[in-house]
This record gives structure tokens, sequence and C-alpha cells, in this order.
């Protein structure tokens, strides 16, 4: 009797590969979001940081790449972004080498417009992923630590 183990085989990765899933996933989820956003000139990971930033008063780049897994360069790109948009300002941090950012009154009313775009595109992607797929990402994100 041979052991024999099974060789892989190149259509698997096109058939079942997880990350090949997800990233099709991602890119038709967030163009719904993106697309409900759009009129309001904003983007689905900008919205999430208004809405952090609504939520904890200051927005630290430290702790904003950690919870939400983002390399630093990203989110600098899209802080500087909104920064320029006048959506938020860059205030002292107790640190010197900290550079927190606060809510301005435009970033907030672009938040509060676009909230009712944000809850359709919500609805949208609920629907295409249904209660269970829902559920499953909320359990995945909680392991992953956020909230």
């Amino acid at each position: 009797m041979t052991n024999r183990t099974k060789q892989p085989d190149s259509g698997e990765v096109r058939e079942s590969c997880i990350a090949l899933r997800m990233r099709l996933a991602n890119r038709v989820i967030t163009k719904i979001y993106d697309d409900a956003l759009r009129p309001f000139g904003v983007r689905i990971p900008q919205m999430a940081l208004l809405a952090l930033a609504e939520e904890r008063g200051l927005l630290r780049q430290s702790e904003i790449c950690s919870e939400l897994k983002l390399d630093d360069s990203t989110l600098s790109r899209n802080l500087e972004r909104m920064k320029s948009n006048g959506w938020l300002v860059e205030v002292a941090g107790e640190d010197a080498r900290e550079h927190p950012y606060q809510l301005t009154v435009s970033g907030r009313n672009v938040l509060l417009q676009a909230l009712p775009a944000w809850q359709a595109a919500q609805q949208q992607a609920g629907e295409l992923l249904g209660k269970q797929g829902v559920e499953t990402l909320r359990r995945f994100a909680a392991k992953q630590g956020l909230r």
C-alpha cells in the first residue's frame, strides 16, 4: 500500500481560493458603498474615518492603523485628503510625535448628509450577502478586534 497524496491542481485556485473570493466580494461591496457616497465626494474608507472622528472626538493615527489593520501610508493619504477637503483638522497631541485629527463642522456636515446614502448601501450590501454572510463578517471582525 502506497501513501499517495493528491497533487495540487491549478484549477483548485480558481475554484476554491478563499482569498480570490474575498477580493471579489471586497470589490463588489466597496463599489456599492462608493457609488452611493460619490455624490457627497466621499469614499467608504473616508466615511468610516468621519464616523470614527465623530464618535471619538479625536483620531489618533496609530490607534486607527492598529484597530482597522491599515498600513500607515494608506491612512496618511486618506487623512491628508480629508484635511485638504476641510473635513478634519490636525490638533496638538500630548506627544509631539503624534498628530491627532479632529472633525470639523464641514466634516460633520458631510457625514450627516451622507449617512442616508450609507444606510441605503448598507441595506443593499446586506441583501447581497444575506443575514448569514453579514453575521459571519461581524464575527470575523470581532475576532480581529473590531467592535
